[in-house]
């Protein structure tokens, strides 16, 4: 049994092995001459100014504030003068017409 295994191993690498390859050929690589930049050319002119840009949109209404605090107590008046002999009718009230 272990001849059959080595057996088998020698023939599965020889017949991995038995295939040629062939050697890839790469194409011959063409040159192409690249032309190399100048020096650099005199500044040109400023250009105009831009135009000015559209106006933004109005910002949105604010909340409304929160009530205020009670003002302070004012200051207390003067005390009245004692009445005179002075007397107030009140009249009595007129009475309802008849139906």
């Amino acid at each position: 049994m272990n001849y059959s295994i080595v057996f088998s191993a020698v023939i599965a690498a020889l017949a991995l092995s038995a295939c040629e390859k062939p050697a890839p050929v790469s194409p011959t690589p063409t040159v192409i001459t690249v032309p190399v930049p100048g020096p650099a050319g005199p500044t040109g002119a400023p250009g105009s100014t831009g135009s000015t840009g559209a106006a933004g949109d109005t910002g949105a209404t604010g909340s409304t504030g929160s009530t205020g605090g009670t003002g302070a107590t004012g200051a207390t008046g003067d005390t009245g003068k004692t009445g005179g002999s002075t007397v107030i009718v009140v009249p009595p009230a007129p009475p309802e017409p008849a139906r």
